[in-house]
């Protein structure tokens, strides 16, 4: 693992406040997650383009967290929306993004990372044409089928789907996503 990475879940670890180490069993075996694999090749697209790989199941943690690669190859970004229950540490490996918390405006560049707590509305866009990020989500809660149920879409759901299905997943639209 290079030492960039290393450092970056290292901190993503540290700095989030739900995360117990001890909760995880002395028992459990430890795995590799390969370049462009997924955790149990469960690969979840972002909007159908971007690589939105798992790679931390939080079934691996006991719930604690869930940890993601985001490959971008298209400038977007999710949703003006806000998480009830989960927080959220997002650590920039590759390229340029601007990332919205509440009223704030926050530009990120390769090395930055930025904490989104529950609660505080959030989004982001990426501004180069290719970025690269490691995210992770605690306590992982129900994440990774959030996910899982946006690949199964076969056309771009309605409004009123995605309000539904974030409610069902501890999660609330309050705006459109962020334009260049």
């Amino acid at each position: 693992m290079k030492r960039r990475n290393f450092v970056a879940l290292s901190a993503i670890a540290a700095l989030t406040p739900s995360f117990k180490l001890e909760s995880i069993s002395a028992d459990q075996k430890g795995f590799v997650v390969r370049k462009g694999k997924a955790r149990n090749d469960r690969h979840m697209p972002f909007k159908g383009i971007n690589i939105n790989d798992l790679k931390v199941s939080g079934a691996d943690t006991k719930g604690n967290f869930s940890l993601f690669e985001y490959i971008g190859v298209e400038k977007t970004g999710p949703s003006f929306h806000v998480h009830l229950k989960q927080d959220e540490h997002f650590f920039v490996i590759e390229g340029d993004y601007k990332f919205r918390l509440g009223d704030e405006y926050f530009d990120l560049k390769a090395g930055d990372s930025i904490f989104l707590p529950r609660n505080v509305p959030h989004t982001w866009i990426q501004l180069s044409d290719r970025g690269r990020l490691i995210y992770m989500v605690s306590p992982a809660g129900t994440f990774e089928d959030f996910f899982q149920e946006m690949t199964l879409l076969k056309a771009p759901p309605t409004r009123e789907f995605m309000d539904t299905l974030h409610a069902k997943h501890d999660m609330k639209i309050v705006g459109p996503p962020m334009e260049l």
